[in-house]
């Protein structure tokens, strides 16, 4: 069934020359990257505390990825079933296992994030349709079967929910902070060491390994290894930096797009900086750190200069 209906799919995007694939390549790469660029806005500008549920579950539900995908080490659709040919370009984002997608356990608790903390209605049917076109996209570019986006879903809704009981819990325990990021530091740790020692399936076709598990091991060091470091940034912030949300105005709107520059550049060449100077594993966890230091830290700390912020409870 689940074949079938990607088959489906790829019959209808050849049928129109891939007419469509572009966007669609642009609407699944936009919700593992830019959109990050919301989130960190209402940090920075509006709420920290809203800003910090959601950061707390993108990063938690990129965690769970990371155990569930090297838990369950389900080939590719193109590996079970060859008729499936991937739409050109998607392979490139779509390395290692299938079940369950990435993409759509990152971008639900974004997106599902922003539909939380809004008031009005219409915004939350769209960020929640974003939710639905990321999943179908995986399916449409034949990267990811049915299961493994529902699965996916599943999950990130997870994480938002968690996310939602952790701040309401430290909305009536507020001196608890300090435990819950001890705990997200073990989290992060363990599954950093589950995923390096745990035994992988080595299957060969042709001479060729079908999923090299260390390449997989690389991206969990940048995903639960970013979990333990977004619980130190937010631990620095928190104690030392304190910063206040500039608010809806100009400067603050300027602060925050100044401030969104050297994350982009960060977000398309860090990661092959440090890879270089670390090793493919310590080089991932390096960019993510450095990320989210330069994200909680570092431009919170300019932020407060630039508008002589104190502390505040947001």
């Amino acid at each position: 069934m689940d074949i079938t209906y990607l088959l489906w799919l790829q019959d209808f995007r050849l049928s129109i020359n891939d007419a469509l694939t572009p966007f669609v390549n642009q609407l699944s790469y936009f919700a593992i990257s830019y959109i990050l660029l919301l989130p960190l806005f209402v940090y920075w500008c509006l709420d920290k505390k809203k800003g910090l549920f959601i950061l707390f579950s993108w990063k938690l539900s990129q965690t769970m990825n990371a155990v569930l995908k090297l838990t369950a080490c389900i080939y590719r659709p193109w590996i079970r079933d060859s008729r499936i040919i991937p739409a050109n370009n998607a392979i490139a984002t779509a390395g290692g296992y299938s079940f369950p997608s990435g993409h759509t356990m990152m971008c639900t608790p974004l997106y599902g994030g922003l539909a939380v903390i809004t008031k009005n209605k219409a915004m939350k049917l769209f960020w929640f349709a974003l939710i639905i076109l990321t999943m179908i996209s995986r399916n449409y570019l034949g990267v990811h079967t049915p299961q493994d986006v529902i699965v996916g879903f599943v999950f990130g809704l997870l994480a938002l929910w968690i996310g939602q009981k952790v701040f309401a819990y430290l909305e009536e325990h507020p001196e608890k902070d300090i435990m819950i990021m001890i705990l997200s530091v073990l989290a992060g740790v363990l599954t950093l060491v589950y995923v390096t020692y745990k035994p992988y399936p080595m299957d060969y076709v042709d001479g060729k390994l079908l999923v090299d598990p260390v390449k997989m091991q690389i991206d969990s060091w940048g995903d639960a290894g970013g979990f333990a470091s977004f619980a130190v940034m937010w631990y620095i912030e928190s104690r030392f930096v304190k910063f206040t949300p500039t608010g809806w105005n100009v400067k603050g709107i300027v602060l925050a797009i100044v401030g969104m520059i050297p994350y982009c550049w960060m977000l398309d060449n860090l990661n092959g900086v440090t890879s270089g100077m670390f090793g493919a594993h310590w080089g991932r966890f390096a960019s993510q750190t450095v990320m989210l230091f330069y994200m909680m830290v570092v431009w919170p700390v300019v932020i407060k200069i630039f508008t002589g912020s104190a502390k505040t409870d947001n």
